[in-house]
């Protein structure tokens, strides 16, 4: 039989004194120390295990799954190539939506994510800090006025008030005949379509996890065309 301290001594913070466990109930211990080690260290980096940053509710945040987060870039892809005839460039920007970024990146580089959670200023000048409840301010985000071509957007709460907000960054920063994405939940279809003129579509983005409202797409242009043709 093992000792007690090369038992205990797996297990930091356990004294040679205690008492010894059930060899089950020692491998769930294990188990438990070894994931709450991880996830110290990812907290203290901000990341999950995969690398991925953390959703935080407290800001209203939830990751869109993969399937999703491969669609939004498909549209992307292939706005971007039908604009080629006409558009020098084609500039998208992301609000709100920062979990999409990765895949939009891949299909497209210049494509800038607005958003209030500082974490992602890892992406450096592709990062910019951002706040719908500025909407009001005539000077904020004039620097982006009539700049993108594309605008995705996932509103983090679902209020008339912040579709409202939304709706007055997306028109400044949008060009003419600029494509509007909106993605939230069902309950914003009337305001969606009175503040930013979008109808609801039957591409109904996903979450990695199970969200209690029901969640839809909304846009300017026939995106389940698109879609459908890629498919």
């Amino acid at each position: 039989m093992a000792s007690t301290e090369s038992k205990t001594s797996e297990f930091p913070g356990m004294d040679d004194d205690d008492c010894l466990l059930p060899a089950d109930t020692m491998l769930i211990l294990q188990q438990f120390l070894q994931e709450k080690a991880l996830k110290e260290r990812s907290d203290d980096a901000g990341l999950e295990a995969d690398g991925c940053f953390e959703e935080n509710w407290q800001l209203s945040q939830f990751w869109y799954n993969e399937s999703t987060k491969q669609k939004l870039a498909l549209i992307v892809k292939i706005l971007r190539e039908n604009s080629m005839k006409t558009e020098k460039h084609f500039k998208v920007a992301l609000l709100s939506a920062p979990s999409a970024y990765k895949h939009v990146y891949a299909v497209h580089e210049d494509v800038i994510l607005f958003e209030y959670d500082e974490r992602f200023a890892k992406y450096g000048d592709k990062f910019r800090k951002y706040d719908y409840n500025e909407a009001c301010n005539p000077e904020y985000m004039e620097e982006f006025r009539n700049e993108f071509n594309l605008i995705i957007a996932d509103p983090p709460f679902l209020s008339e008030e912040c579709i409202q907000k939304i709706g007055v960054i997306i028109k400044k920063i949008a060009k003419q005949d600029a494509k509007v994405v909106l993605c939230s939940g069902a309950v914003v279809q009337d305001w969606a379509k009175e503040h930013l003129d979008v109808h609801v579509c039957n591409f109904r983005p996903e979450h990695e996890r199970n969200l209690g409202n029901e969640f839809r797409s909304y846009a300017n242009f026939d995106l389940d065309g698109i879609l459908n043709k890629a498919s």
